[in-house]
């Protein structure tokens, strides 16, 4: 029998919010202060951006640093944030880029693309880090799909997000 670490699931998954929330509390306070575009506006022959103007190099060493920070917070070392962050970002980024690929428009919802590498990668990754199973795997990336889809209505009408997805 597969045993769900409960407590572990649930360090990965604030870990998580705060890897994926970063970007966008950083966006609401800052504005448009050092959002430079992460793929400095570079444009494919698809005639698409590689990534979109909403990935900025501010939204990702925010979040690197945050979640390095919240790790000690949660019992764990800085170096497990320093892996989930860098995992959820390259998972947001690869999600971007295969958006961007499907002309989907930067922030538009695509549900299970937008949740997924940026959950499953930070899960899969905590690995070499931390005791987690195929079964915590699974179910941080259920429940942070769920989740994130809860938060990001809340979010909305906090009016920290633009949209409710």
């Amino acid at each position: 029998m597969i045993e769900i670490q409960p407590l572990l699931v649930a360090q990965i998954l604030v870990l998580l919010t705060v890897a994926n929330g970063t970007p966008v509390i950083a966006t609401r306070i800052f504005g448009s202060t050092l959002a430079g575009p992460l793929d400095g506006g570079l444009v494919l022959a698809d005639g698409q951006p590689l990534l979109g103007r909403s990935k900025t190099i501010r939204g990702v060493v925010l979040s690197l640093l945050a979640t390095t920070a919240c790790a000690p917070l949660l019992g764990l070392a800085p170096t497990i944030g320093l892996v989930v962050a860098a995992a959820a970002m390259t998972g947001d980024l690869l999600s971007s880029f295969a958006k961007r690929r499907l002309r989907l428009a930067p922030s538009s919802m695509a549900l299970g693309l937008d949740q997924i590498p940026e959950s499953i990668l930070p899960a899969i990754a905590g690995r070499w880090v931390l005791p987690i199973t195929v079964a915590d795997i699974l179910c941080v990336t259920v429940l942070f799909l769920v989740g994130e889809l809860a938060l990001s209505r809340l979010l909305y009408k906090l009016r920290i997000r633009d949209r409710p997805y």
